[in-house]
């Protein structure tokens, strides 16, 4: 049964939705459809308010509103969506969101909503389906306002442009009809329509385009509906019209001329030249170049390619071009061109300085030279002319030369006055050359004359008189003094040497005591002085240069002799003797002061070393007597008593003050009495009293042995530093290979016999401590090479190489004297100091006779003369003669350094020397001229020769390339001019380049052009259109020909290649392409291949793909090459969506031509919809108890697909107690199959499988997670039955015994578990007071202390019971252990102890070994290894007699009893249990060993007191006290020793760095053996030896500055082979071991150089 009524809602045009009051029921459509299944289908127009009726379903479904109510029905949909909605209430279908058709459905028609209607109890479903009406609600509208196009005006006819779609969501008749464009003067609409009857558009081009006359029009495209009134949307269409390549530029003047002065600066603006092309953007950017035929100025002028700026890029010069003419063309991007010419006057400045040429230089002139003595001829030139070429010549006024000017550019210097070495030995004259131009230049140079010298100047001594200070006792060949005199004069006649005058002193030669080093003056000691024969003496040394003849002159020296300590002191009283005892009788009644005696004594030194000084060193009774410090005089310091000793024996010392100061000693005997005769009496065995004997001796043994513990110490001592110094040698030794070498050059020093082996030097450098500054150094040389050093910076005279420096020096004299008036230049090598005789080269003859002739030739010859070809006869042309050039030493002088022409002086001709080439010499130049002059001397002569070289035309014409080549577009205009290269031809004249020829000349001419110095140019003009499709290549050949007889020609090959225009549109090769395509085609997959063609080349003929506008949708599915024209799939393609798809391409090349083509692509349907489940419902948790069939969840599932591809089965696994029941179409419920049991599964994975029955099958799992609720179904279980626990005795009360614990398999509150002690008696009482536990977690806590020996063990009862409802509960036991602890110590039973009385074990003497003493009992509480007892003997009077058992405690004889064993014995025995810890007693066991009971009571009366035992005792103790204290004094008193001798040595160290100077020297890191670390402050001594030192010592004084240097100690210093071998030469080590060890200085490296 179905019941229909219609309702029609009318609607304004300009409403999109429909009000409630204005819905006018005109049809109600309203379809019921009482179908078994449950099925209902409305109808409504899209755009209802909301709360409209959609349709009653209780009348339609036959139901009743109680039913909606208790089933509690609901709407589901398969979105989240929902536009109608259900009221229980009414039973009726209301729209509860505003529908609108075009969003829902899209194109899709026809447009319905599908819901189900759910009820419960029991479950039924309903579908629904409601159609959705369309009406005219939307207009045709257009993605963009506006459409822009750019075309190129080459565009032909009928070019198609695809113009993008409008979109109208309505369907049918509402939807897009037509389209209009407006105007149509260019374009014209061809509207077309897609399989889907849906409409797109194409523009196309009716009339060519023209972007000059219009470069831009305006359209619109107009889209109209069928609705009723229709819609229309509209968009605007700008098309800008592209430039084609068809103008070309044009400069704006054909001539550009500029005048530039020469050496403008470089990239300075000349002039800027500019040509317009009518075209724009690319065809209208122009460049500028220089032409092909301005290439040879390239390199002098640049012009900007973009701007036309012509700038200088080299330098201008008017004496080599006074103008340039440059071609320049402008070219557009197509190829097009036009030329210009510009014309560069370039003027003249005074750019060029004058040039000095020396002609001859006379470097060193003698200081007696004459007056007027020429030095050096000069020759002085400008490039410049007129006045910037006028040259005036000068030097400075303060100079004893002058300029003298001898013919035009010529000039002479000579001596003005006479010269003087000694006061300027060397001038620099500077020549200044100035021209006349304004601003002038000037040009200087510089001559370095040296004046040498004339032996004028004796040499003088730096005083008069000397005075030297020499030790006595010195080693023979000491430096006493060095004396110095300076000579003026230079060289031999400086080189001063020394000798020594032979006067007397003390009656001999002075020679005797003295000798003088000649080289260095150095005055030595030839003996050792003593100053106690000869305190002083004089000698006088003299001072002789080498000049001839020689001068002298002579010096005093006084030499001191300085006195030194060698002498010690000699005691005149009292007189030793030792034949008799000689004694100072004292009386008993002398007072403090008593004079007892006075000590006299003498040195023979003199000064502080004869100050003397006494001490006294040793008395019978130090406080009885005291000595003077100063008189030696012996007095007494207090009063004398009758205890004081009558013999009395002092020992004084009188030391001098020297240093190192020498000493006496000497026994004074004094008798304290009041009568001779009782001294008599007391000094009978004076010599041999015992008693003083016997402490004498004490004395000598205890200064033996300290004597002897100290030198055992000191050689210790010197062996570990010596150790250590061996060690730090060593390791120096083998770093030395890699240590840098420093370059160090000690000064030259003679020696004293006047060998001149005194260059070579040595150089010791000593490194020492902050204490060496006292110490004196001795070193004996090692070896006996010598290094020579270069002192000068240089190089060193030999001794051979002075004799022949003084040979060369005789023999420059002798050339002084002979030639008068020439000089020699003596040419030396950098390096050298030394004069050879064989190096000296005569170079230039410097005297000249200013004799001028006026004479001048001029000769006329051509080029390319062989060698030896006559020029001229200068003999008769000049008249002179052939001894003329002779006698003069005639010569040819050039200003540049070749020489063409040369002169043959004994014929007395000019010849051709080398090939002449005018174009080589002159270039262009003409006439070409060689300009010379002949020198003639004695007088001097210059003739001023000129030569022209006339030209031949030996030359053709040549251009610089071989080809040239073109490259010209086929748009190019005719009447195109283009610049070509032009020939060069060297010649001049009629032989240079006169005409040009073009072969073949079908589309080109040419034209010669003239430049305004007569050269020619040529142009090639383009006389007929180019068509690169017909030829695309053209060969052309230029000839140039010269004016010569014969004539000569060359010629160049023009290439041209004509360029491609955008004058072809591409075309492809299909209108339409159909293909196929699955709908599950992946991201990249090729659809087709789209080709179209371009008859253009280049990049007018490379063409792009692209998709039209009016593809819509499309475009976001698929992507298309732009280069290839290859299609592939770009998104997701679905046949459900849409079934087949329309493409439009363009193809367009780089000029804007198009084409366009279709692609058409359908779509095929694979299963590529998997099924989808939507749960609807879903029940969980469930309890365990729920019956069969109960319903768990109710699903939706369905399948995008169509036909058996949409087609779903739904399972779940068969293993689990549930299964699927369909109960609607695509509508299923989970429901129970069974019982379930949450104790064994808890948790079901329940997984739904929907799986089509498509090819090949898609399937989708849902997973659902089902939890089991719990039911209280099981008691509380018990890991164990029973439990044994241990608890160590004496715990803490609350201690944990035990933790028991029980399950529960229910969960929640079934499952939480409570522990309950049961109330059981243990010995008596509560368990409660013994144990309690932890309710919540079973722990079980100990409630007080237990002892084991109380109470061993107890049972107690634990209950479990859950939280359920009823409760559930279990029971254990717990068996609790006590365990033993070891509190308890060992009881000894017997012996009994007891304080009373000594109760003694007898053992007769007769016992034998083993025999049974006693036994000692004891017992311990405690039980296990704790009550295991040891037995030990702690201490016993005699341990070798008695031993105790370890296990049972019987003390027995360990040997058989003596009588020597004491009776009394006391035996101390420990008894230990077992335990951790151990606990012990101990027990005293008296043993006395007699044979009879009363003599064991007499030896027991005092036993705890024994005497002798505590006597020994303490004499041990004190002997230890005594060793140990004794040990602890020494080890405060060394250490202290060393504290205050390090802090000495940094005291020195700090008080002597704050003014050390800095030596950038960098010595090796070294450590002294005190370890302060002051080793890296060094001593540096230089010491420079003869050879004759090599077989002497040399001693290092002190220094004379306590300043210490510090030196940087992160550096090293590089030893060479020879210095590592000399360091490790054993005689070294042995010359260094002489140094005296109160002298001792630390020597850490030595150099060698």
């Amino acid at each position: 049964m179905s019941v229909l009524c219609c309702f029609y809602a009318q609607r304004g045009a300009s409403s999109t939705r429909i009000s409630s009051w204005l819905m006018q029921p005109l049809v109600l459509c309203v379809f019921v459809m009482a179908v078994a299944r449950g099925q209902v289908l409305y109808s409504i127009p899209e755009e209802m308010t909301k709360g409209s009726l959609v349709g009653n379903i209780v009348q339609d479904l036959g139901l009743d509103v109680k039913r909606l109510k208790s089933g509690r029905a609901r709407i589901f949909t398969e979105d989240s969506r929902e536009y109608i909605g259900l009221n229980v209430d009414k039973g009726t279908l209301v729209v509860k969101e505003r529908i609108d058709r075009e969003e829902l459905c899209a194109q899709v028609s026809p447009c319905s909503l599908h819901f189900q209607i759910i009820l419960e109890n029991p479950m039924e479903l309903h579908r629904i389906d409601v159609e959705i009406l369309d009406i005219n609600d939307n207009a045709p509208t257009f993605e963009r306002k506006e459409i822009d196009f750019q075309i190129s005006e080459s565009a032909i006819p009928g070019a198609r442009y695809s113009l993008e779609s409008a979109k109208d969501p309505d369907v049918g008749l509402n939807t897009l009809q037509t389209y209009k464009l407006n105007p149509s003067d260019y374009f014209t609409l061809k509207s077309l329509s897609r399989p889907d009857g849906t409409k797109y558009v194409e523009m196309v081009l009716q009339a060519h385009l023209d972007r000059e006359k219009q470069s831009e029009h305006k359209l619109i495209l107009t889209a109209y509906d069928g609705g009723s009134p229709a819609k229309s949307g509209a968009v605007k269409i700008n098309i800008v019209v592209l430039d084609a390549n068809d103008n070309a530029p044009s400069f704006t003047q054909s001539v550009y001329r500029v005048s530039l002065p020469e050496k403008t600066p470089l990239d300075s603006l000349i002039i800027t030249v500019s040509a317009t092309d009518a075209d724009e953007g690319a065809n209208g950017d122009i460049e500028y170049y220089l032409s092909q035929s301005s290439r040879s100025v390239s390199n002098i002028f640049n012009i900007g390619s973009l701007n036309g700026e012509i700038r200088v890029k080299g330098d201008l010069d008017f004496e080599i071009s006074k103008y340039h003419e440059l071609d320049i063309e402008a070219t557009d991007k197509g190829g097009l061109t036009d030329t210009c010419k510009v014309l560069i006057e370039i003027t003249d400045v005074n750019d060029n300085p004058p040039v000095i040429s020396v002609m001859s230089f006379s470097t060193t002139i003698p200081e007696d030279a004459a007056p007027d003595t020429v030095i050096a001829m000069l020759n002085v030139k400008d490039l410049d002319s007129g006045r910037n070429g006028h040259v005036k010549c000068s030097i400075a006024a303060d100079l004893p030369f002058r300029i003298k000017s001898s013919t035009s550019n010529f000039y002479s210097l000579v001596t003005e006055q006479l010269l003087n070495r000694e006061a300027i030995s060397e001038y620099n004259i500077t020549i200044t050359a100035i021209d006349e131009g304004s601003p002038s230049f000037s040009t200087n140079k510089t001559l370095t004359l040296k004046i040498s010298d004339v032996n004028d100047n004796a040499p003088v001594f730096q005083r008069q008189s000397y005075t030297a200070y020499v030790m006595e006792n010195n080693s023979p060949g000491v430096s006493v003094l060095f004396v110095k005199a300076h000579d003026k004069d230079s060289g031999n006649n400086a080189r001063i040497s020394y000798f020594l005058e032979d006067i007397l002193v003390n009656g001999v030669s002075a020679s005797t005591y003295i000798s003088v080093n000649a080289e260095s003056g150095e005055i030595l000691a030839v003996r050792s002085f003593d100053y106690e024969q000869t305190k002083e003496f004089n000698i006088r040394v003299k001072a002789q240069d080498g000049g001839s003849p020689p001068l002298s002159s002579n010096a005093s020296v006084k030499i001191i002799i300085q006195d030194q300590n060698d002498n010690a002191p000699q005691v005149l009283y009292p007189v030793q003797s030792g034949a008799s005892v000689v004694a100072e009788i004292v009386p008993r009644s002398a007072d403090v002061g008593y004079l007892v005696t006075k000590v006299v004594a003498v040195d023979v030194d003199s000064g502080q070393n004869a100050w003397l000084s006494y001490k006294l060193q040793k008395a019978t009774d130090r406080a009885l007597f005291e000595v003077g410090l100063q008189n030696g005089e012996i007095r007494t310091v207090r009063q004398v008593t009758d205890k004081d000793a009558v013999k009395q024996r002092l020992t004084v010392v009188v030391e001098d003050n020297g240093q190192p100061s020498r000493s006496a000693t000497v026994n004074v005997n004094v008798a304290v009495a009041d009568s001779f005769p009782e001294v008599l009496s007391e000094f009978t065995d004076f010599t041999h009293d015992k008693e003083y004997n016997d402490n004498l001796t004490f004395y000598l043994v205890l200064a033996l042995a300290v004597v002897s513990f100290l030198f055992i110490v000191s050689i210790i001592a010197i062996l570990s530093v010596k150790c250590y110094r061996w060690r730090r040698e060593r390791m120096f030794y083998k770093s030395g290979a890699n240590l840098p070498v420093i370059p160090y050059y000690p000064p030259l020093y003679a020696d004293v016999g006047g060998t001149g082996t005194l260059q070579h030097v040595y150089n010791y450098e000593v490194c020492g401590t902050t204490d060496s500054r006292k110490s004196d150094l001795i070193v004996r040389p090692c070896s006996q090479s010598i290094i020579s050093l270069d002192t000068s910076g240089t190089q060193t005279l030999t001794h051979a190489q002075r004799e022949r420096l003084n040979i060369d020096n005789s023999f420059d004299q002798k050339i002084w004297m002979m030639l008068v008036l020439c000089c020699f230049y003596a040419k030396r090598g950098a390096s050298s100091t030394r004069i050879s005789s064989w190096l000296m080269q005569p170079l230039v003859l410097c005297v000249f006779v200013m004799a001028v002739a006026r004479g001048q030739v001029r000769y006329s010859i051509p080029e390319e003369m062989t060698k030896g070809s006559l020029v001229g006869n200068i003999v008769q042309d000049l008249g002179l003669d052939v001894k003329r050039l002779k006698s003069g030493r005639a010569r040819i002088f050039t200003e540049d350094s070749r020489e063409y022409i040369g002169l043959n002086v004994d014929k007395g001709t000019l010849v051709v020397k080398e090939r002449i080439d005018r174009e080589e010499l002159c270039a262009q130049v003409s006439p070409c001229s060689l300009h010379f002059q002949i020198i003639q001397e004695n007088p001097m002569e210059l003739h001023r020769i000129d030569v022209e070289i006339l030209d031949i035309n030996d030359h053709a014409p040549v251009f610089a390339r071989k080809e040239i080549d073109f490259q010209i577009s086929e748009s190019a205009l005719p009447g195109a001019r283009f610049s070509l290269d032009s020939a060069q031809d060297p010649d001049t004249g009629t032989n240079a380049l006169k005409s040009y020829t073009l072969n073949p000349s079908d589309h080109f001419d040419l034209k010669v052009l003239s430049r305004n110095d007569g050269s020619k140019y040529v142009e090639m003009v383009l006389k007929l259109p180019l068509d690169r499709e017909t030829q695309q290549e053209h060969k052309l050949t230029l000839t140039a020909f010269d004016g010569g007889n014969p004539q000569r020609t060359g010629t160049v090959r023009i290439s041209v290649t004509v360029i491609d225009a955008n004058d072809n549109a591409p075309v492809f090769s299909l209108p339409v392409y159909r293909v196929s395509l699955l709908e599950n085609s992946p991201n990249g997959a090729v659809v087709i291949k789209v080709s179209a063609t371009d008859n253009d080349q280049g990049a007018n003929g490379e063409i792009t793909y692209s998709f039209s506008r009016s593809s819509g949708k499309a475009l976001d599915l698929f992507h298309i090459d732009t280069n290839t024209g290859e299609i592939t799939v770009k998104g997701d393609l679905d046949y459900e969506r849409a079934k087949q798809f329309e493409l439009n391409i363009d193809a367009t090349d780089k000029g804007g031509l198009t084409d366009s083509s279709k692609v058409i692509i359908d779509i095929t349907d694979v299963n590529d919809n998997p099924p989808v489940i939507n749960v609807i419902s879903f029940s969980n948790p469930i309890p365990e108890d729920a019956a069969p069939e109960t319903v768990i969840a109710m699903l939706n599932v369905k399948d995008l697909d169509s036909g058996r591809n949409g087609q779903v089965k739904c399972s779940i696994a068969t293993d689990l107690p549930f299964k699927v029941k369909s109960s609607a179409q695509n509508f299923y419920s989970l429901i129970t199959d069974q019982l379930l049991d949450r104790e064994k599964i808890p948790e079901y994975n329940i997984t739904i499988t929907a799986i089509d029955e498509g090819s090949p099958s898609f399937s989708t799992n849902k997973t659902l997670t089902l939890k089991i609720s719990d039911v209280n179904d099981n008691a509380p279980v018990f890991q164990r039955q029973s439990y044994t626990a241990y608890v160590m005795e004496n715990n803490s009360p609350g201690v944990s015994v035990l933790s028991v614990k029980a399950q529960d398999k229910d969960s929640g509150n079934n499952a939480r578990i409570s522990y309950f002690l049961e109330d059981i008696l243990v010995n008596g009482v509560s368990a409660s007071t013994y144990i309690s536990v932890n309710a919540e977690s079973g722990e079980i806590l100990a409630v007080r202390s237990f002892d084991y020996e109380q109470k061993k063990e107890f049972n107690i009862r634990v209950k479990a019971q859950d939280g359920g409802s009823p409760p559930l509960s279990s029971n254990a036991s717990v068996k609790i252990i006590i365990q033993d602890q070891n509190d308890n110590a060992p009881q000894v039973l017997y012996p009994v102890q007891s304080g009373a009385s000594v109760v003694a074990e007898i053992v007769p003497r007769s016992a034998d070994v083993g025999y049974l003493v006693t036994k000692v009992v004891a017992v311990d509480v405690d039980s296990g290894q704790n009550a295991w007892l040891s037995y030990k003997l702690q201490k016993a009077t005699d341990r070798a007699l008695f031993e105790v058992g370890l296990q049972n405690g019987e003390i027995r004889t360990v040997r058989q009893v003596t009588d020597k064993d004491a009776v009394k014995q006391r035996l101390t025995v420990v008894v230990e249990d077992n335990g951790q810890p151990s606990r012990s007693a101990t027990v005293n066991v008296n043993v006395a060993v007699a044979d009879s009971f009363p003599e064991v009571l007499s030896e027991f009366t005092d036993f705890t007191h024994d005497k002798e035992y505590n006597d020994n005792l303490t004499f041990y103790l004190v002997l230890a006290l005594a060793v140990v204290s004794f040990l602890f004094i020494v080890s405060i008193i060394a250490i202290l020793s060393v504290k205050c001798y390090r802090w000495r040595r940094e005291r020195m160290f700090y008080k002597s760095g704050a003014n050390l100077p800095v030596i950038p020297y960098y010595p090796p890191l070294y450590a002294d053996v005190g370890g302060t670390g002051t080793l890296q402050h060094v001593y540096n001594y230089e010491v420079c030896r003869t050879t004759d030192s090599r077989k002497s010592d040399l001693k290092y004084v002190r220094p004379c500055s306590e300043s210490i240097i510090s030196l940087d100690t992160s550096g090293t210093q590089t030893l060479t082979h020879a210095q590592r071998e000399r360091l490790n030469d054993d005689s070294f080590d042995q010359n260094i071991s002489l140094i005296p060890h109160r002298l001792f200085l630390t020597l850490d490296r030595w150099t060698i150089d």
